[in-house]
């Protein structure tokens, strides 16, 4: 298990809000956290201590007023800390680019391959042949319906009909180079970790899987490092004292 650091984007700052709260109407998160310094102070910091594979998340919809402001942040720090920075949201096959020449190690995507609630593999595939496997990252980013973990996309506010399951991740292991979870339930919640999905991530056995969601304390870290058996690294946002919460940074930055 490894440390994933994050640097979550809203409204032009860096922010660590409640998942489930996102709207696109009137831009809208319940915030948790509103940093004072801007992601490029961020990428410093993980840069300085070696952190590689964290992600940058843009969670503004390119409609609104602030995209601008956000993409800026997020370039800032991909420029920043080149080849050690993850990004995500509202990337397309066709801007994906952008992302890497400005020092994306990978790009993430999620709404742009799962469409009108199923899987797009023309998207998949022109996102394949856009980046290469070997740089791109599926957020697989789910909520619980029923006995299932739905697929959710458009900053977590629709779902699609598509389960997680062993069988998807090892279909879709094939296109990419590495899975993100965010269990968007319990999404800057710090109230624990989505037990069940961590059993099913850490059951599979393939390309690397980080875990995001519901972390509050040392002792869900090492939750989670036992149900996903060791397999799954994990990002911290709301409970890190990084962003405000309990979680000293420097417990975590060489966690193994």
């Amino acid at each position: 298990m490894h440390f994933r650091p994050c640097i979550d984007i809203h409204n032009g700052k860096v922010k660590q809000i409640v998942g489930g709260s996102l709207t696109d109407e009137n831009d809208f998160a319940r915030e948790n956290f509103v940093s004072e310094q801007d992601a490029a102070w961020y990428a410093r910091l993980y840069q300085k201590d070696g952190l590689k594979g964290g992600h940058i998340i843009q969670l503004n919809s390119k409609d609104s007023p602030y995209y601008g402001a956000t993409k800026s942040q997020a370039l800032a720090a991909l420029k920043t800390y080149p080849g050690g920075l993850q990004v995500g949201g509202g990337i397309t096959a066709e801007n994906a680019a952008e992302y890497l020449d400005a020092g994306a190690s990978h790009v993430i995507v999620t709404s742009y391959v799962f469409r009108d609630g199923q899987i797009s593999y023309e998207n998949l595939e022109q996102m394949k042949v856009a980046v290469g496997k070997e740089r791109l990252v599926l957020d697989l980013s789910c909520r619980k319906k029923g006995t299932y973990y739905y697929i959710v996309t458009d900053r977590w506010q629709k779902f699609t009909s598509v389960p997680v399951t062993k069988e998807l991740l090892t279909e879709l292991s094939g296109w990419c180079d590495e899975f993100l979870v965010h269990a968007v339930d319990v999404e800057g919640k710090a109230s624990g970790i989505e037990e069940g999905l961590a059993v099913l991530l850490g059951d599979w056995q393939g390309i690397p899987v980080t875990y995001a969601g519901g972390v509050g304390s040392m002792e869900d870290v090492l939750r989670l490092r036992e149900l996903g058996r060791g397999r799954l690294d994990v990002t911290i946002g709301s409970a890190l004292d990084l962003f405000g919460g309990c979680i000293p940074y420097r417990d975590v930055v060489y966690l193994e």
